[in-house]
């Protein structure tokens, strides 16, 4: 969606201009039912597609001791079927209208979405409601989507070489007493999940799978009104239920350097993790944070790259992330891993990441840095614009992280804000070895 001419997309995502740079300003037409559901619509008639983009305020951060991983078993219960559909009919349904449907679960929300042609819109807020209103939480189905999950643990977590290492090792950067909700695995403990009773599920579904726990952002070519009279129709009568209990993180940081060494049957080769706490999304350094962490690891020309893989060739690989799980309320993370050339001491590349990391705070970037990855956040912006979903996401995020729908249209600006000087501030702060773990993995002996 959101289609643009082809010379001006180019304009915009190379910055050739300052009127090129800032895409165009779009109205969000938000408002709320009267039990408590958030609506946000978002029309555009250049094609004839609609995006139904449905946010629950429920994520792993919700889970508490000996119940984790609902949230995420959710995600695969809402496609078991409810009353008046059976197991997988949602998106049979969605896939013979023309259409296509997803689902997936963060530490802060969990999220399903429809993309289909606009004149089935209905079809699409039905089936949201339909499953939200008469979800089949029955053992049969717990039972069969906690194997579900577990065959995902496999294919995620456990199988890849790092796997671990990335999703769970990385989570002892955070206290599991004072900051429980981003201290745990997105996933969950398979145990807490075998010990599930159908009880606990259902009632963790009449708490969080709300209409006040939700935001429906809809964008693409509808009318607003027949789109309002559709979401009373179908979304007006569920009931309210009480707020969910607020969720509470308390985590130091520059708290001390930690240190763990893991060892990993899938891995060939040893390899290393630097991660540094982070300010929640919403944080005034979180753009500069991410800038960062472009320059340093993201692409061929990335400064991990670029010494230690084509120059010393210390490393196979490098790379550098911000928040890898999805952006967050709470403190995140930014990492730098690298992935030891055959023949190469990890101590060695170890030394060479934290060389560089630390540069940044002593020495800062170029200017010629700050201008790419700007350019490169600047062409993600505007190539969201293209898809009606991309462009529904990015409703969500500036709603939930940013505080309003609006920010959709200034969030471009945070990052354009951003100084080298504020890059080298920002390293100075965060990327501290006493705000650090460092996460050895070493091949299992053969």
């Amino acid at each position: 969606m959101f289609h643009r001419n082809a010379l001006l997309v180019l304009a915009l995502a190379l910055g050739t201009g300052a009127a090129a740079q800032a895409p165009a300003r779009i109205r969000v037409d938000q408002y709320a039912l009267p039990n408590g559901l958030k609506v946000q619509l978002v029309e555009d008639h250049s094609s004839q597609v609609v995006a139904v983009d449905l946010w629950y305020d429920v994520g792993a951060r919700n889970e508490v001791r000996g119940r984790t991983g609902f949230a995420h078993l959710f995600e695969h219960m809402m496609f078991q079927g409810s009353a008046h559909l059976k197991k997988t009919e949602h998106s049979n349904l969605i896939e013979r209208a023309g259409g296509q449907d997803n689902a997936s679960t963060q530490y802060d929300i969990t999220y399903y979405w429809e993309v289909l042609p606009s004149n089935r819109l209905n079809l699409a807020l039905w089936l949201e409601a339909e499953r939200m209103r008469s979800l089949a939480v029955t053992s049969e189905n717990l039972k069969n989507q906690i194997e579900t999950v577990k065959e995902e643990r496999r294919l995620r977590v456990d199988n890849p070489p790092y796997g671990k290492a990335i999703w769970e090792g990385t989570l002892q950067a955070f206290d599991s007493v004072r900051c429980f909700s981003y201290g745990h695995s997105l996933i969950g403990s398979m145990n807490d999940l075998e010990a599930a009773k159908v009880e606990d599920v259902q009632a963790f579904f009449r708490q969080y799978y709300a209409p006040n726990n939700v935001t429906l952002t809809v964008v693409g070519d509808f009318q607003a009104a027949e789109a309002k009279r559709l979401i009373a129709d179908y979304f007006g009568p569920i009931a309210r239920q009480p707020a969910p209990p607020s969720v509470a993180c308390e985590q130091p940081f520059n708290s001390g350097a930690l240190r763990t060494r893991l060892t990993d049957a899938k891995a060939t080769l040893p390899a290393v993790l630097l991660l540094y706490r982070v300010p929640p999304t919403s944080h005034a350094d979180a753009p500069a944070l991410d800038l960062l962490a472009t320059i340093l690891g993201q692409g061929e020309s990335s400064r991990l790259n670029r010494v230690l893989a084509r120059e010393t060739k210390a490393a196979l690989a490098t790379q550098a992330l911000m928040n890898p799980f999805g952006p967050r309320r709470g403190p995140g993370m930014l990492f730098a891993l690298g992935i030891a050339n055959q023949g190469v001491a990890i101590d060695s590349v170890e030394k060479l990441l934290a060389v560089e990391v630390e540069r940044v705070a002593t020495e800062g970037v170029t200017e010629a840095e700050v201008t790419k990855a700007k350019n490169q956040f600047r062409a993600t912006k505007v190539n969201e614009r293209q898809q009606a979903f991309a462009f529904a996401e990015a409703v969500q995020y500036a709603a939930l992280y940013l505080g309003s729908p609006d920010a959709v249209n200034t969030d471009l600006d945070r990052y354009l804000r951003v100084t080298a000087a504020d890059l080298k501030r920002v390293a100075a702060t965060y990327l501290r070895r006493e705000n650090s773990l460092t996460i050895t993995v070493v091949p299992e002996a053969k």
